[in-house]
């Protein structure tokens, strides 16, 4: 092939153009791209644009188009605030349109009945894009897996609850458009996988941040049963979540914030808030204390997710679930101003804590006051999540392993963020050198590339068996009665029972929290605890 070129060359000749992949799927066929040994197929639709009067509705099925997509190019980014620069995870986004219901799929050469697996995006359910560099599914699919990513309705547009809205279903519920569109992905990748040499019956669902919290409400959303078969939550965090007409714990109703929103955006009724263009009513919003979440309407989520992981309602597949050492680093605002000294610190700590206030000041001491406060809401946030979701699925009968991401280099270093929220994903993903752009550049070094390799051969060998393992490295054994982990510090570490006494002491906040009835959970300790009540039926 080669001499043929530099025939072809020296004649004068434009070279061929390399053939272009084209799959036939029940959906429609498409034209993607070959990359390298992968086959990549861009903005594909998996549900009718959600626009004029499909806002605020579950999603719609799409028909099969006509003729041959051209799938060269990603969709257009769900509306969204602005991102700001100035924070690492800054990215300057594309145009942005309501029209935004696409993924994308990555497909290693030869693919037949290939392992998928299904990238979920963070971004507190406000931000984010399925295509983001550092979500580049190349070098996974390398791996032999078939890699998608997904875009879904985010912030007002994704989240809105209002009686209004709930009248108009008839289910008689609002809320939780987003999470149903990654309902309506995963239908589309279960009756169109197969035309890409992928298994539907080997799904992998995984996110980080918000993506994973994505990941926890779709292990417990009815809907989703037997659409994935595996799941991996990377810095997820189980908060107490608002729900459809009930006040529980300290917060509004849904629906009561959808309306009190309605006012501040100063719309008169539900016609002028739908007819309101996407991304000034994205901006009004974005200009009120209306924060996007999940809601339990207890159609598509039953209940609370704590209530419905001690039930072992969840969907019991395999899963991984793990932290990072400097989660809150580069999340500040999760943290309280240190006290003035050690001896207010010890003082505001017993008088909220109470009987657990020698637990928590051994777990987080009056040393480096500074430290200490970024550790509590790091371990009530994340840590105590990924234990607790190892903990449960075992309890479940299910294998699920732990892991706790400590890893540094020079760059992250000089800002104080070793181990910061997110720094794992490009080390998973294979694309180090594909973070934002103000991203503390990792050195490309064989320790860094090393650390990477081990991290990718765990998540695909998962993706493909339920197992993780990766050539040359530690077994890792699934969490069990020993508490096994995997650290990320350099290299791969095994352990057991990481930071003994963190998942019981939250794990108990969050029972008496909840048993009391009028206080979130999770968001608010350490200092700035409300005073923690006694304990009660199954707390101590």
């Amino acid at each position: 092939m080669i001499r043929i070129l530099a025939a072809l060359f020296a004649l004068g000749l434009a070279a061929p153009a390399m053939a272009q992949p084209v799959v036939n799927a029940p959906a429609g066929s498409a034209r993607g791209e070959a990359l390298d040994g992968v086959s990549v197929y861009r903005g594909l639709p998996y549900a009718q644009p959600p626009v004029g009067r499909l806002r605020w509705r579950p999603p719609v099925a799409l028909r099969p188009w006509q003729g041959t997509r051209d799938a060269t190019a990603f969709g257009p980014v769900c509306v969204q605030p602005q991102p700001r620069p100035g924070s690492i995870y800054y990215e300057a986004l594309p145009a942005m349109s309501e029209d935004c219901l696409t993924l994308n799929i990555w497909v290693p050469a030869n693919a037949r009945n290939a392992p998928v697996f299904v990238w979920i995006h963070g971004g507190a359910l406000t931000t984010g894009a399925s295509r983001q560099a550092m979500y580049d599914g190349a070098a996974m699919a390398r791996r032999g897996i078939i890699v998608v990513s997904i875009n879904y309705r985010l912030g007002v547009l994704g989240y809105l609850a209002h009686p209004g809205l709930s009248a108009e279903s008839r289910e008689g519920v609002s809320g939780n458009y987003g999470l149903l569109d990654q309902v309506a992905a995963l239908r589309w990748l279960n009756r169109n996988i197969g035309a890409f040499g992928g298994n539907p019956n080997n799904v992998t669902i995984a996110g980080e941040s918000a993506g994973a919290l994505s990941v926890m409400y779709l292990m417990a959303v009815p809907q989703a049963r037997g659409l994935f078969h595996k799941a991996i939550l990377q810095s997820a965090y189980m908060v107490s979540a608002p729900e459809l007409r009930t006040t529980r714990y300290g917060g509004a109703s849904a629906e009561q914030v959808g309306s009190i929103l309605m006012g501040l955006v100063g719309a008169p009724d539900l016609a002028s808030l739908r007819a309101t263009p996407a991304e000034a009513l994205v901006n009004a919003a974005a200009r009120t204390p209306y924060f996007p979440f999940v809601t339990v309407d207890g159609r598509h989520v039953p209940d609370q997710l704590v209530t419905l992981f001690d039930r072992g309602a969840q969907h019991r597949v395999p899963l991984i679930a793990g932290f990072n050492s400097g989660e809150i680093r580069s999340l500040r605002v999760l943290a309280p101003p240190p006290p003035a000294d050690a001896a207010t610190y010890e003082a505001t700590i017993r008088r909220l804590y109470g009987d657990l206030a020698d637990e928590f000041l051994r777990l987080y001491p009056a040393g480096n006051l500074a430290e200490t406060v970024l550790l509590p809401p790091r371990d009530a946030l994340y840590g105590w999540t990924a234990e607790r979701l190892a903990a449960k699925q075992t309890a479940a009968g299910t294998p699920a392993y732990f892991y706790y991401f400590d890893h540094s280099y020079p760059a992250a270093d000089a800002l104080n963020l070793r181990g910061f929220h997110a720094a794992e994903i490009p080390y998973a993903f294979g694309t180090m050198a594909r973070a934002p752009e103000a991203w503390p550049r990792a050195p490309d070094t064989p320790a860094e590339r090393a650390l990477s390799d081990a991290m990718l051969g765990y998540w695909t060998s998962f993706a493909r068996s339920g197992t993780p393992s990766a050539e040359g490295q530690p077994a890792w054994q699934p969490y069990g009665t020993a508490r096994h982990y995997m650290a990320f510090a350099g290299t791969p570490r095994p352990g057991t029972h990481l930071m003994p006494g963190m998942y019981e002491l939250n794990e108990q906040v969050m029972c008496r929290r909840r048993a009391a009835g009028g206080i979130p959970w999770v968001w608010n300790v350490g200092i700035v605890s409300p005073p923690l009540p006694a304990g009660g039926p199954g707390c101590r």
